[in-house]
């Protein structure tokens, strides 16, 4: 018996005619060492039917709790066929990046069928160079970044050669009957004046430490309060305040664009080891100039910093092995600033912050806000504040920066060349999501955004590009574009 979690649900439940709650993921690779050079839909879905049991959600479907009490469950989908998940496309001649962007764009803005098990996998043939392409979306219920990494790995190998998969071994998902299903609900809707109680104690004495809510007139005062009444150690102020407005901050339509590229991994260890940072606030400071110049091409560079959720994975923290184990920090871009030294030292500094305002008010904050509601009338609020998001645009956009192996990974004797993500766009996180994941030497970016809002993403991967050459010229080293 496995059931959601109040963030598992939250995806489910932000869902709505603009907006979609899976991530995914674009394989560039090579058939040249498939059999016949080739790689078919057959051999994916005959990939999936021997693998699936490595990977729960990729056989798990949803069974929902009557009237919605409590989280639906997972169960085993009795009726599960690879022949639903798996498809096949092919693009028109060049087959050109923009044109397989296109496509994934397309496929990407489609929502799931929650009858099933929520992913889908497209074969896309025709790309320029004689390439081919996998495309895999699934629900960020089932999985966050770094397990849909993992979900990933399930489906792939570590040489062209393959290897055979082992026997399924664990037990079958199964939900409870419908009796013990109300009995667990009524559980916890007693319970849950207690748990809130204890949640509200672990979360209101941090709120100082969120955009939106903590300029609001009182807030501080009382966080701080709290924390000296409680015994809490108090967190180095937020130095950010309310994110400006831009041209992606407004309601999102049910369209996307998506834009992609790579970047060697090793220039941006350079600029760690030089510079003295983490890889990630390397990326940061890269999509704080990017933005910058994106801004400054739509005459819209506002006087202050944007605010940037970016989540971090708690996976090894809580164990979980299925749904999400996440939390987030809201880290302030200082794209206001010209110079690129003092931008980058500007950058360091805020992540420096939000990294220990992160580690005192607690890992937990997303979790236990999550929980806040009772299932029953969760969802019905969670729209209502999707509608007012962009009304009250408490960030500009989101930021994520996923881990993945080092080496090179095949599908069917296909080599993956490179991997780039796809992620969640939403009113109330901005029209456009920037998410890199490290792979085989490369960091390999993905930009998904509304095109009404963001009609020039491929812009912006240049300009990732211009940003990490701009912070290799600050350690003295060169690179070709």
């Amino acid at each position: 018996m496995s059931q959601l979690t109040a963030v598992d649900a939250g995806f489910l439940n932000i869902e709505g005619d603009r907006t979609r709650a899976h991530i995914g993921g674009l394989g560039i690779i090579d058939t040249t060492l498939c059999p016949g050079g080739k790689l078919t839909r057959a051999d994916m879905v005959e990939l999936v039917r021997e693998r699936a049991h490595l990977a729960r959600p990729l056989r798990s479907r949803l069974v929902q709790v009557p009237f919605g009490l409590d989280f639906p469950y997972w169960e085993d989908d009795p009726a599960f066929d690879a022949e639903r998940h798996v498809h096949e496309v092919a693009l028109p001649y060049p087959g050109d990046d923009r044109q397989l962007g296109l496509e994934v764009a397309r496929i990407h803005e489609r929502p799931l069928d929650r009858r099933r098990p929520l992913w889908e996998l497209y074969l896309i043939q025709g790309l320029e160079g004689g390439r081919a392409a996998i495309y895999c979306k699934v629900h960020h219920a089932c999985v966050d970044g770094v397990l849909a990494a993992e979900t990933l790995a399930a489906l792939l190998d570590l040489s062209p050669e393959g290897n055979t998969p082992p026997p399924f071994t664990g037990e079958r998902l199964t939900p409870p009957g419908l009796v013990p299903m109300l009995t667990q609900s009524a559980r916890r809707v007693a319970l849950h004046p207690v748990r809130t109680a204890e949640a509200l104690a672990r979360t209101v004495p941090y709120l100082d430490q969120f955009p939106l809510v903590g300029h609001l007139p009182g807030v501080r005062e009382m966080s701080s309060a709290l924390r000296k009444a409680l015994g809490r150690e108090n967190p180095q102020p937020a130095d950010f305040g309310a994110a400006p407005r831009t041209p992606f901050n407004a309601p999102i339509s049910q369209h996307r664009t998506f834009a992609f590229g790579s970047l060697p991994l090793e220039d941006v260890k350079k600029v760690r080891r030089a510079l003295g940072v983490s890889v990630n606030d390397v990326v940061m400071a890269m999509c704080t100039g990017a933005l910058r110049q994106w801004l400054l091409d739509h005459d819209a560079l506002p006087d202050q910093p944007l605010i940037a959720v970016v989540p971090v994975s708690l996976r090894r923290k809580h164990g979980r092995s299925d749904g999400n184990a996440l939390s987030a920090m809201f880290a302030p871009l200082p794209v206001h600033i010209a110079d690129a030294e003092d931008r980058f030292y500007a950058v360091r500094g805020a992540m420096r912050g939000v990294k220990r305002r992160f580690a005192v008010s607690g890992h937990s904050w997303f979790e236990e806000l999550s929980g806040l509601l009772p299932p029953a009338v969760a969802a019905t609020v969670t729209r209502l504040a999707m509608q007012a998001a962009p009304a009250l645009n408490p960030v500009n956009l989101l930021i994520s920066n996923v881990p993945g192996p080092q080496q090179p990974l095949y599908a069917r004797g296909a080599r993956v060349l490179a991997y780039y993500p796809a992620s969640v766009i939403t009113d109330a996180t901005g029209g456009v999501n920037i998410t890199v994941f490290s792979y085989d030497g490369n960091l390999d970016i993905g930009i998904i955004a509304c095109p009404d809002l963001v009609p020039d993403a491929w812009n912006m991967v240049d300009y990732l590009r211009d940003s990490l050459n701009e912070l290799l010229k600050l350690t003295r080293v060169t690179v070709d574009a």
